[in-house]
């Protein structure tokens, strides 16, 4: 684990708690060294503070995540909805605000870590429309092409991919995706937004990645058959 928190107390604490719960924990107190360590380490998830000195923690995030496979928890002492938005956006995977029990850090790296560590290689692949799934291989392809996906956008789609046509609550998918019983649902909006952009002609017009109002989101990878629409469930689509 690499924390990166410029505040001494915090980042000490977060290490204590991690090799407690059988990690080797590293600390960087600034941005850029964050980013270095991050580079010569590759670690299997970084804990990273949001105000950070030198290079920002939103700036730190979208550069891990543009660079390399790996998790990030945010920490911020920011608790608008903004600024976990702008966490979200930028790529982290789970985030706390500040003042936070370390165990809940955990237990929340402990989550993040059972959904992004590859699985064991399956074979088969599965398709839906033009999109084409290969657990293996831990990729997806769309017409032909392979989609750019960070390994959450991975596991979301190939969630969907397995329930065509099925209206799911943004419950269902933050415990099914994101294993937890409970969180901020923007958590979940936010990378049905970033999906739509990698996969719809018009995010703002989404055609296979719809909204079902009052209900949640639908995955339509290919048209129904008039005969089916009593088959769906209800809700109005977007």
């Amino acid at each position: 684990m690499l924390v990166i928190d410029d505040d001494p107390t915090v980042s000490e604490i977060v290490c204590r708690y991690l090799v407690a719960a059988g990690f080797l924990a590293d600390r960087a107190p600034d941005g850029r060294l964050g980013l270095r360590q991050a580079e010569a380490q590759r670690p299997d998830l970084v804990v990273l503070d949001r105000m950070l000195p030198l290079l920002d923690g939103i700036e730190v995030c979208r550069r891990i995540k543009t660079t390399w496979a790996i998790p990030v928890i945010m920490l911020t002492a920011l608790n608008q909805e903004e600024d976990r938005i702008d966490g979200l956006e930028a790529g982290a995977d789970d985030y706390l605000a500040k003042p936070f029990s370390p165990r809940e850090l955990v237990l929340r790296v402990q989550s993040v870590l059972r959904r992004t560590v590859a699985e064991p290689a399956r074979g088969g692949t599965v398709e839906a429309g033009p999109f084409t799934l290969d657990l293996a291989a831990h990729e997806v392809r769309m017409h032909g092409a392979a989609l750019v996906l960070t390994a959450r956008e991975f596991d979301l789609l190939a969630h969907l991919i397995g329930r065509p046509h099925r209206a799911l609550s943004r419950e269902e998918l933050l415990k099914s995706v994101w294993g937890w019983d409970f969180g901020d649902l923007s958590t979940v909006t936010v990378h049905v937004r970033r999906l739509r952009e990698k996969i719809e002609a018009d995010p703002t017009r989404p055609q296979l990645l719809k909204t079902v109002w009052g209900v949640g989101y639908r995955f339509d990878p290919e048209p129904l058959a008039a005969g089916r629409a009593g088959d769906l469930d209800p809700g109005v689509l977007r």
